[in-house]
């Protein structure tokens, strides 16, 4: 067992609360706002579970440098990266890129919300902000966020191919094999970092 069950309602959770008000975001107003404030609470929630979380939801697990993150993409590209049971460098950078952009998605709609008078924010500093460089912001962010989902898609599956295991199912039973090799031997590349 490598992610916990709150880790993993967390992560299809906010998958489903970010889609639903990227793809609402003209059309119902109430339920893009209500999905977005969604958004920002499970993302408290995620940093409070990243410092007193299971073992490998917990920041101080998989956060590594940006130097071990170019170098486990370098491994990953040219096939001789490592396998990690938890998260691997290149999630880890991932995983923190995405949380940003996250919190400055949610941050900024609910400014925006604040500035027409309404949500936890209203009648606060942020009214006097300037609402379209908030609104560019928030468009920004919700647009760079998805090319991020995209790049994490691609990068679960590059190393669900390079590692014959597949990441997707890890995330929904929160298990993932110990050894590579489906027989129980220890064969293949070695487990590295301090998620072993």
């Amino acid at each position: 067992m490598v992610w916990d069950p709150l880790l993993r309602l967390f992560h299809w959770s906010l998958v489903f609360f970010f889609f639903l008000a990227y793809l609402f975001e003209s059309d119902q107003l109430n339920l893009h706002g209500h999905a977005g404030y969604t958004v920002l609470l499970l993302l408290l929630f995620r940093l409070v579970w990243g410092v007193i979380g299971s073992r490998h939801a917990r920041f101080s697990d998989f956060v590594v440098s940006p130097a071990n993150s170019f170098l486990y993409l370098k491994q990953l590209f040219s096939g001789t990266a490592n396998r990690h049971i938890g998260h691997n460098p290149a999630g880890s950078a991932m995983i923190l890129v995405l949380l940003i952009s996250l919190l400055i998605t949610a941050f900024s709609g609910t400014c925006l919300f604040a500035m027409e008078g309404s949500g936890p924010l209203a009648n606060t500093f942020v009214s006097s902000w300037p609402g379209h460089v908030v609104e560019e912001v928030h468009e920004f962010f919700s647009n760079f966020t998805l090319i991020l989902i995209i790049v994490h898609v691609v990068g679960v599956l590059l190393t669900s191919l390079l590692h014959k295991e597949n990441l997707t199912k890890a995330m929904i039973t929160g298990e993932k094999r110990r050894n590579p090799d489906l027989s129980g031997n220890c064969v293949g590349k070695p487990y590295h970092g301090k998620n072993v």
